[in-house]
């Protein structure tokens, strides 16, 4: 029955910021930040809750954050090394149930209904065990679904920011638990924003009838809402109750693979457009390549110096792992959509993923030669680094 459902989203407390503060034990309780260097057009990536005290916040340009904060400490990111720690973290995790639900690096669910202690105790339980084995604080929201269990776990960490507890640690660590009939009580009182699925325009367009709260919108007439948002208003009316049947899933297909970089200054020249493609369909294309998958669209995203933002996509012919062939289709697309106007960011991305490459084209001679060729090369930059060799292609054209 749902209402015997323990459902806990965890959450790392500024995970960057906690795996640097190990790294370099003097970060402890300092305003600092993980990101780029605000004259490379750096953004913070993670800050610690020092440095939030400031108004310094996640995506802000570094520039602002050092306005906002002068004494900020500013640390690059080290972004294998979270990666490393974050299978830590679900390897851990898996101690306490098979049911997790990895969400991003640095959150997952994780469904305990099988377990006989209360949700508080569970929680508690498992934010100690995470500190004890790897140093890591994190909060923890509990309910009977997960959409209850993360909206309680945002509120606690907010609430915990706002008054922090006196402890040793600078983070939340907030444990919130909702119990079971308490759902739409607890959400009542709470902004529209703060419930999944609405965004800007939604919450506009509420807001002009009137709802500004999660409890204007339950008692809203659900068939109303559903009239004017068709399958969202059926949807919002379910969650504005506190409903929710989704299960932890414990398998997440991959998506896509994608990688980005922004230019410390505008870019108009066309060799250096080129060898960013260069470098970023080779990142893709080895991510495909050790996940065992091929990509049969690839995708290009490109932000002006205005800050305007626009992607082009194509569909390949086959499926593929192979660098050159994404790298071709990225500087078509480029070709089609670049007019010489200043370049802020580029990003290279690959979806449409299936089974491997090597099975789709066995009897393709053509192909098999470029993968031996791309299999040579991984084990060259595998054994020796990635500058070890360079194809023609990425020789700077005149």
């Amino acid at each position: 029955m749902s209402e015997l459902r323990k459902v806990l989203h965890l959450d790392l407390d500024a995970f960057f910021c906690a795996v640097e503060a190990q790294r370099d034990p003097t970060l402890h309780g300092q305003p600092f930040a993980v990101g780029g260097l605000p004259e490379e057009r750096g953004v913070v990536s993670s800050c610690s809750y020092a440095a939030r005290r400031f108004g310094v916040r996640s995506a802000m340009p570094m520039s602002q954050a050092l306005r906002l904060c002068p004494a900020l400490r500013i640390v690059p990111g080290h972004h294998a090394l979270y990666e490393e720690i974050s299978r830590q973290v679900m390897t851990h995790l898996h101690n306490f149930t098979t049911l997790v639900e990895p969400i991003s690096i640095d959150e997952a669910f994780l469904d305990l209904s099988d377990l006989r202690p209360t949700p508080e105790a569970l929680a508690r339980e498992l934010q100690s065990s995470l500190w004890d084995a790897l140093a890591l604080p994190a909060s923890i929201g509990a309910a009977t679904n997960k959409l209850v269990a993360k909206i309680a776990n945002d509120v606690g960490k907010r609430q915990a920011i706002h008054h922090p507890s006196p402890n040793s640690v600078d983070a939340p660590m907030a444990i919130t638990v909702v119990p079971p009939g308490a759902e739409a009580t607890f959400l009542a009182p709470l902004p529209m924003r703060a419930l999944w699925g609405v965004g800007p325009k939604t919450a506009e367009t509420l807001a002009d009838l009137g709802l500004q709260t999660i409890g204007d919108l339950a008692r809203w007439p659900a068939d109303d809402l559903v009239r004017r948002f068709g399958q969202l208003g059926r949807e919002l009316a379910q969650r504005a109750q506190g409903l929710d049947n989704r299960p932890v899933v414990t398998e997440q297909a991959i998506q896509s693979f994608s990688r980005e970089v922004t230019f410390a200054r505008d870019v108009t020249a066309p060799a250096v457009l080129h060898r960013a493609l260069v470098q970023l369909t080779q990142s893709v294309g080895w991510r495909l390549r050790q996940a065992g998958l091929c990509a049969g669209t690839v995708k290009l995203k490109l932000r002006w110096a205005d800050f305007t933002t626009l992607t082009r996509q194509v569909t390949l012919d086959a499926p593929t792992t192979e660098d050159q062939v994404i790298l071709t289709a990225a500087q078509s697309l480029l070709a089609q959509t670049w007019r010489g106007q200043p370049v802020r960011l580029i990003g290279v991305g690959a979806s449409g993923l299936t089974a491997p490459a090597a099975q789709l084209s066995l009897w393709d001679a053509t192909d098999t030669k470029g993968q031996r060729l791309q299999q040579a090369l991984d084990e060259l930059r595998e054994r020796y680094g990635a500058a070890v060799m360079r194809r023609a292609s990425e020789v700077e054209p005149e």
